[in-house]
């Protein structure tokens, strides 16, 4: 008769717990021994990885040893540690990847599997394979994937900037409204991106031939994460000006008597029209956020969403049309629930913060 012994454990459970036993034994010599003699009565790779709780890869890798002459012998009854991720192996993996490949003489920018296990090896004198590190880098929690852009954020008024940013909006009454503005580029050559492909089997986005582009400025309301934008077809002081006169009519004032736009140091802002059209508005001000620091800027998030979600891998033959995905994909998904960067709570915002502060309370 069958065991009554049922042992009740769910699927995240049961996934952690053979993740676990898999790092454990990872290719134990006791696991190669079951995989053996499983192989000698004729049984499937994939029955031998069902029970074992395996995988197949690793039954064809004991098949392969074996042709090739490996055999078990008396030392296989101890189990195999070698392999394992030891607190000293992890030291010296993180501080090779601490560091430029060209420190330890290869030609190259960046680490690859290939050449950790060789630097490893010449290191520490253990020869590990290429898929063994791959698996250690997953361990420390690290991943393969594209690096970000980021400009040198060393402007001098940096501190004085941010924090006039976050005294507004720690202070910001319920007459006033603080925007953050920017604008975005649409163009008709296809953002290219990872997506979801069959294996060796690349999927391609045509390329327009010759490329068009349409601009759009827009504002986020840091109190209701709401987007107010324009499009047009070229990023002038005229498009941030449509800007301004759609913040004009959507913030009425019978309702605002302030209404702060931060934007950064792009030259349509700070162009005369513009200068003329603030003093023609006395209700508005401009904020300045420092030179090179897109990380202060919410709304940065949200058109990045907007080209990750629309314009990234497209397949729109007309520009107009992706200008219209672009607008019912701001239209429909808001409102944007962002908060201000951790920029603004570093001790040096702070601590500029506190100055400005008094010298309010002084004047």
């Amino acid at each position: 008769m069958p065991s009554p012994i049922v042992v009740n454990l769910d699927a995240a459970e049961q996934a952690r717990l053979r993740e676990q036993m898999r790092r454990l034994r990872l290719l134990c010599p006791l696991l190669r021994l079951h995989i053996l003699l499983l192989l000698a009565q004729h049984r499937s790779p994939t029955e031998i990885a069902e029970w074992l709780l395996c995988s197949r890869s690793s039954v064809y890798e004991v098949a392969t040893r074996w042709r090739q002459g490996w055999r078990p012998g008396p030392e296989t009854a101890e189990p195999d540690t070698s392999l394992a991720l030891a607190p000293s192996l992890r030291r010296s993996l993180l501080a090779l990847l601490r560091k430029p490949p060209a420190v330890e003489g290869w030609c190259r920018t960046r680490w690859s599997c290939a050449t950790l296990a060789l630097s490893l090896q010449a290191r520490r004198g253990l020869k590990v394979s290429v898929e063994t590190v791959r698996r250690w880098l997953h361990q420390l929690g690290w991943c393969w994937k594209r690096t970000k852009l980021s400009a040198k954020d060393n402007d001098p008024e940096r501190g004085v900037k941010l924090a006039r940013i976050r005294l507004v909006a720690e202070t910001l009454r319920p007459r006033q409204a603080l925007l953050f503005a920017d604008e975005l580029d649409i163009a008709l050559l296809p953002k290219s991106g990872y997506q979801w492909m069959p294996k060796g089997t690349p999927v391609e986005v045509m390329t327009p031939g010759k490329n068009e582009k349409h601009y759009a400025a827009g504002a986020w309301d840091f109190r209701t994460g709401t987007v107010h934008y324009r499009f047009g077809p070229r990023k002038t002081n005229q498009l941030f000006r449509d800007l301004l006169d759609t913040l004009e009519l959507r913030y009425p004032a019978r309702r605002y008597d302030r209404i702060y736009v931060v934007v950064d140091n792009y030259k349509i802002h700070k162009a005369q029209a513009v200068e003329r059209w603030l003093a023609a508005h006395s209700r508005f001000e401009l904020l300045w956020l420092p030179t090179y620091c897109p990380r202060a800027n919410p709304i940065e998030r949200l058109f990045g969403d907007a080209h990750d979600k629309v314009t990234r891998n497209h397949k729109r033959k007309r520009l107009r049309d992706l200008v219209a995905d672009v607008g019912r994909y701001l239209d429909r998904h808001g409102p944007w629930p962002y908060q201000l960067s951790r920029l603004y709570q570093e001790p040096e915002i702070t601590a500029a913060l506190r100055r400005l502060r008094k010298e309010k309370h002084a004047a």
